[in-house]
């Protein structure tokens, strides 16, 4: 396994992540990691406007992500955020006839480059998730692996993760959606550094 580093996505970094993505030729049919933001992608969406659009996010503040890196090279991704900013998910009715409270954050994708798959990316990935999600405060997350056991599954079609992934980082199962894909839930505590108390 390569030694992994992973960055928050911001405008510092939105270089790194453009540069993957168009060395994979916009990811997803040029969906620039846009499908689950309210814009969504499609029709009446170009490659070029889904470019503009996330760019515009990531510069707002508005599209958070944990980009992996080999080195110098952005090699993959995990994007998170609150359920506000990634209204869209998949088996959206078999979600929503049970959902309950809903959670402060949600892991909705990963992208591995495509020469990097199947070699700790993803795993990093969601380690770099959940530290950043701890780092802004922290709370419930949740997300949509496909459970793959028994399976063979392409790396290229496991946008959501694997359930195995996700229960190696202390995910546990909450209810099945989908012929394959789980909610699944944990909490991230908070790393925010703690004003002192003034009046102690």
């Amino acid at each position: 396994m390569a030694d992994l580093r992973v960055k928050p996505l911001d405008e510092t970094t939105w270089p790194d992540f453009a540069a993957l993505v168009e060395r994979n030729n916009g990811v997803w049919g040029g969906c620039w990691c846009m499908g689950f933001h309210v814009e969504g992608v499609g029709r009446g969406h170009t490659p070029e406007g889904n470019r503009a659009a996330k760019e515009t996010r990531v510069r707002e503040g508005r599209a958070h992500a944990a980009l992996v890196y080999d080195g110098d090279d952005c090699v993959g991704w995990c994007q998170f955020g609150p359920p506000a900013e990634l209204p869209r998910i998949k088996h959206r009715r078999a979600y929503e006839a049970e959902a309950g409270t809903p959670p402060d954050w949600r892991i909705t994708c990963f992208y591995v480059d495509k020469t990097r798959r199947r070699a700790g990316v993803a795993d990093a990935a969601l380690g770099g998730a959940l530290a950043e999600i701890a780092r802004l405060g922290g709370g419930t997350v949740e997300s949509f692996p496909e459970d793959t056991e028994g399976r063979k599954v392409s790396a290229s079609f496991l946008n959501n993760g694997t359930l195995a992934l996700f229960e190696r980082h202390g995910f546990t199962r909450d209810r099945r959606i989908g012929k394959h894909h789980w909610v699944v839930q944990a909490t991230a505590s908070s790393t925010k550094a703690r004003t002192p108390d003034s009046s102690a």
